[in-house]
């Protein structure tokens, strides 16, 4: 991880697909909205971070952060040289990195973190390891979504229950959980560093 000034620097990626908001696939899409919304963060379009972007610092629990978020703009399972370059324009090291992604094999309103390992199938997780030429050593906050009935393809574009939204919405139980899993990143990597 980057640490400059004395901050941990993360950056965390929410991926979806920009002409499908609402959706369960585009649910990391929601997550980067409600984070921008409770650190009060502007969110703009910026070409050299590759989509909808914004950065601050923040405190997470009792950890100062500089806190990058991305909405990659490609659609996702194309998404790979996108966020390689956000990767390289902000934090550069990929354990600074959180990539959030929908999850069939987890049931809904379940947050899954872990760092490395295969794409497990995810076209989007797929497409960024591959850009980062196979490096697999960045956080994955796998957010479930469950296994509907029929095709998986309709079922993932098909829009989020006003539960799961409200959940991990600005006032809901799952972004607590989303940054109390970010802080302990950044305490993690503060604590190696041997910074205060």
């Amino acid at each position: 991880m980057t640490v400059a000034s004395g901050l941990p620097q993360l950056l965390v990626v929410g991926l979806g697909n920009l002409p499908f908001p609402q959706t369960r696939h585009s649910i990391g899409h929601l997550i980067i909205d409600a984070l921008a919304a409770r650190f009060h963060i502007h969110m703009s379009t910026d070409r050299t971070m590759g989509g909808v972007t914004g950065r601050s610092k923040v405190t997470l629990g009792q950890t100062a952060v500089s806190l990058t978020l991305l909405k990659p703009k490609p659609l996702m399972n194309i998404t790979g040289p996108s966020v390689a370059g956000a990767l390289r324009n902000s934090v550069k090291a990929s354990d600074a990195m959180v990539v959030i992604h929908d999850s069939l094999s987890h049931k809904p309103k379940a947050l899954s973190p872990k760092i490395g390992g295969s794409a497990n199938g995810h076209n989007g997780v797929r497409s960024i390891i591959s850009a980062l030429g196979g490096e697999t050593h960045f956080h994955r906050f796998r957010i479930g979504i469950g296994r509907g009935p029929g095709d998986a393809a309709e079922y993932v574009l098909s829009k989020l229950s006003e539960e799961e939204k409200y959940y991990w919405n600005g006032d809901g139980i799952g972004l607590d959980l989303i940054c109390n899993e970010l802080e302990r990143i950044a305490r993690k990597q503060v604590e190696s560093q041997g910074l205060p």
